[in-house]
Formats: structure tokens, C-alpha cells, sequence
């Protein structure tokens, strides 16, 4: 990647991130949790979002990545486990909503704007499209498991709690499986497949649609 289009990306990875974020600790709050308000992370500050690891990984790939995990604490809510959802739910839809929000100015705005105001709105909409995307894969310890609590019957309660305690390493598994050992043999990732084809299919859609 050259080094301005690095540039372009890292602000809007940036953003993109803060506002997810931002918005699991805006979601506890409404909720009846204030932890995540209390550790400082009901803010726009991109400092306290973002995880060093998931930063990294996001910045290599350029697909994958997330940021620090937002503190809650489930016995706040008046019901942990549907609220526990809904708060990450929160996350990978802000990354929609400011998708749409940005697609707008560029889409009817777009030839009147400076050249970098305009790459960089370009940029915000399509990692923010990857970054909601990602985060819903039902995977420890993405933002996607813990929706899963919406639709868990009450029988499975404790096998889901243990699939979030240990998944993670399924999630490390899946990863190294699909990278090292399918990659090689059939030439491709199929997670990047799976990003990349809903990506053109929700971008098109924002596209077309506004």
C-alpha cells in the first residue's frame, strides 16, 4: 500500500473503529449499565478504543480487526442477556448507519468536494462496511457470539456461556484453517470470499439505494 493511501486508510480505520465502539458504550448506558461510561469509553476519543492486536491485524489485512472490548457489566441490565446482545449488536450496526450517513454527501456531494475529503469518505464507507460485517460472524470474541443471545433458547444458556468463555479458540482455528490449509489448496481464503462478496452486495445496495 502506498504511503498516502495508508494514510487514508489508517484515519478512516480510526473512525470507524471509535464510532463502534463508542457505540456498545453508548447502547450499556441506555440499557442501565454505566460501567463503560465510568472506564471512559462513552467518548468519541479514538485513544481508549482502540486494541493494539486487533488494530494491528486490521491494519495488515485490511478485512479484519477490532477494537478494545468495551466493559459491561450484565448484572446492570433489567434483562443480562437480551441487553448483553443488544449492546454488541450496537457496534456492527453503527458501522451500517455510518456507512449509509456517509455514502450521502459522497453520492450527491461528491464533485463538488476536495480530492482527499472525498477519498477519505471513500474509505470511511468501505471499512466501516467491513468492519460491521466481520464483527457479526458468530466467533468468539466478536460482537456477532454475543448476538447470538437473542435468538439462544434458555436450554442452551449454559453451553452458550461456555462457548464464549473458551471460543476464542475456534475463532484462532477457523482463521489459521482458512489462511494456511484451505488457502493453499484452493488458491483462496473463503472468510475474504465471504467479506468481500457481502461487502459488494451492501455497498451496492447503499449505493443504488440512496
Amino acid at each position: 500500500m502506498e504511503a498516502i493511501s495508508f494514510l487514508f486508510f489508517l484515519v478512516a480505520l480510526i473512525i470507524v473503529l471509535t464510532v463502534h465502539e463508542a457505540s456498545h458504550a453508548l447502547a450499556a448506558y441506555y440499557l442501565g449499565d454505566p460501567t463503560a461510561k465510568m472506564k471512559g469509553r462513552l467518548t468519541l476519543n479514538p485513544i481508549p478504543h482502540l486494541d493494539p492486536v486487533g488494530s494491528i491485524v486490521f491494519i495488515l489485512t485490511q478485512r479484519i480487526g477490532w477494537g478494545k472490548p468495551v466493559p459491561i457489566n450484565p448484572a446492570n441490565f433489567k434483562k443480562p442477556l437480551r441487553d448483553s446482545a443488544l449492546t454488541a449488536l450496537a457496534g456492527p450496526m453503527s458501522n451500517f448507519v455510518l456507512a449509509f450517513i456517509i455514502v450521502l454527501p459522497w453520492k450527491y456531494l461528491g464533485e463538488y468536494m476536495p480530492d482527499i475529503l472525498l477519498v477519505e469518505i471513500q474509505y470511511i464507507f468501505h471499512v466501516s462496511i467491513f468492519l460491521g460485517i466481520f464483527n457479526l460472524f458468530p466467533l468468539p470474541p466478536l460482537d456477532g457470539s454475543k448476538i447470538l443471545g437473542l435468538v439462544i433458547p434458555k436450554a442452551w444458556y449454559r453451553g452458550y456461556q461456555r462457548y464464549l468463555i473458551h471460543g476464542g479458540k475456534y475463532f484462532v482455528a477457523i482463521i489459521l484453517i482458512d489462511v494456511f490449509i484451505l488457502g493453499g489448496i484452493f488458491g483462496f481464503s473463503f472468510f475474504h470470499f465471504a467479506l468481500s462478496y457481502l461487502h459488494n452486495l451492501i455497498s451496492t445496495v447503499l449505493l443504488l439505494g440512496t
